[in-house]
């Protein structure tokens, strides 16, 4: 059975740092892309980060500078690095797995994320 599972959210003050973690269980994690989104309320989810099965990775433009993305394949898991946080970063995180070549995709359930004073 597949998991998808994040943590570390919670809430920050602006310009604070949070480190997200995502951990798949149930797949051959290095086979996998993974990514990053996030869907504020009544926003349609976005995308945030990827990085891909060679650790290429891509970012919105929104959170360029700010935000890192990495993985640990012994470890099956993928991080986001938030800082320099803003208001407009809250949201709820998702995490995805996806394989191109055998097409699979899954989600995690999210982990909220509160950037306030």
């Amino acid at each position: 059975q597949v998991q998808v599972v994040e943590s570390g959210g919670g809430l920050v003050q602006p310009g604070g740092s949070l480190r997200l973690s995502c951990t798949a269980s149930g797949i051959t994690f290095s086979f996998y892309h993974m990514g990053w989104y996030r869907q504020a309320p009544g926003k349609q989810r976005e995308l945030v980060a990827t990085i891909t099965r060679t650790s290429s990775t891509n970012y919105a433009d929104s959170v360029k500078g700010r935000f890192a993305i990495s993985r640990d394949n012994a470890k099956n898991t993928v991080y986001l690095q938030m800082n320099s946080l803003k208001a407009e970063d809250t949201a709820g995180y998702y995490c995805n797995a996806q394989r191109i070549d055998v097409p699979r995709n899954y989600w995690g359930q999210g982990t909220q994320v509160t950037v306030s004073s």
